[in-house]
């Protein structure tokens, strides 16, 4: 038998890579959430999985890992083979804010994935008790000014986003605030509706049901408006220079092929154009907006350097 040349076995090995992509997929996938069960990226990726099943003609089956801010199920995730068979949801804090957190990541938010495409923007509400003497940033401001000690503000934690968007209102308002981790928004909408905290920020999952239900109110949203609760106004319309988009997004490891990324990606842009699945995302705070994949992946390095100046002015070091 005569021996192949290298570029025929090159070839061969090629035309089996093609071959495989072509069969794609041939078993279930894999979605791993690094979010907890029951929570707004929870309910998100089942909805998509649910959706990508049917569509792929494969079942999707998700599995949650959560913990460290989501870096520990985005690591696993940045470990796992490049075939198209681990799937995952990521948000600002495991992409976008994690690296102006964290001194040292198990993955790079940016080298380790490949975006199949944004899902679209989010939002972070301020809400506070109905009795709260303010009703937007104005008010807030001459809250803060009227007052000897400054305005507290609850987020889920040192870094969230939550805490970066009360940071936006320091730096950009001007406000006088202090800042008060939390362990989880349940918490701080029970101290909110209780009237021992001033002020929450919380997603927007956790807020449009409160807030349509006229249990608490919205003061503000960071960044933009949200068709989930339209009459609240955003940072930007009341005069905070500052408006990025805070985008989920789906990823596959690097190295994943090229015409696997294309049927995920093809996949997840048919999907977000479904109305029902609209109507469900919108129900969680969510605008589904796809932007293709290598897009994405631009928007997140601008967003990255947008985020560190506002860590830097407000001295969110990593740690």
């Amino acid at each position: 038998m005569k021996k192949l040349s290298v570029a025929a076995a090159m070839l061969a090995v090629f035309g089996l890579g093609v071959a495989h992509a072509d069969d794609y997929p041939n078993r279930p996938i894999r979605m791993l959430l690094p979010f907890s069960a029951g929570g707004g990226g929870d309910t998100l990726g089942r909805i998509l999985a649910e959706r990508f099943s049917v569509e792929l003609k494969q079942p999707v089956i998700v599995e949650n890992k959560p913990g460290a801010g989501g870096t520990i199920g985005i690591a696993t995730v940045a470990r796992a083979a490049p075939d198209g068979y681990t799937i995952t949801i990521g948000g600002m804090t495991t992409h976008i804010l994690s690296p102006l957190v964290y001194k040292e990541l198990p993955y790079d938010p940016i080298k380790s994935f490949t975006s199949l495409g944004a899902i679209g923007n989010s939002a972070i509400m301020v809400v506070a008790n109905n009795n709260f003497p303010a009703n937007d940033i104005e008010g807030l401001k001459k809250l803060a000014e009227s007052r000897k000690n400054p305005v507290q503000y609850a987020s889920w934690g040192v870094g969230s986003t939550g805490h970066f968007c009360g940071e936006i209102l320091v730096q950009k308002g001007k406000l006088k605030m202090q800042h008060v981790p939390y362990k989880g928004t349940t918490q701080i909408m029970t101290d909110v509706m209780g009237g021992h905290i001033d002020i929450g920020f919380v997603d927007m999952a956790t807020a449009t049901p409160m807030v349509t239900q006229h249990k608490v109110k919205g003061l503000a949203v960071c960044t933009k408006r949200s068709p989930s609760v339209p009459d609240v106004r955003s940072y930007k319309e009341q005069g905070i220079n500052f408006d990025r988009d805070l985008n989920w997004a789906m990823y596959v490891p690097a190295g994943t092929p090229k015409p696997i990324v294309e049927r995920l990606s093809s996949t997840l842009e048919k999907v977000l154009k479904e109305q029902d699945v609209i109507a469900k995302l919108l129900g969680l705070g969510i605008s589904a907006n796809y932007v293709p994949g290598p897009a994405h992946e631009k928007a997140n390095l601008a967003d990255i350097e947008a985020w560190r100046a506002v860590a830097q002015d407000a001295g969110i070091k990593p740690q």
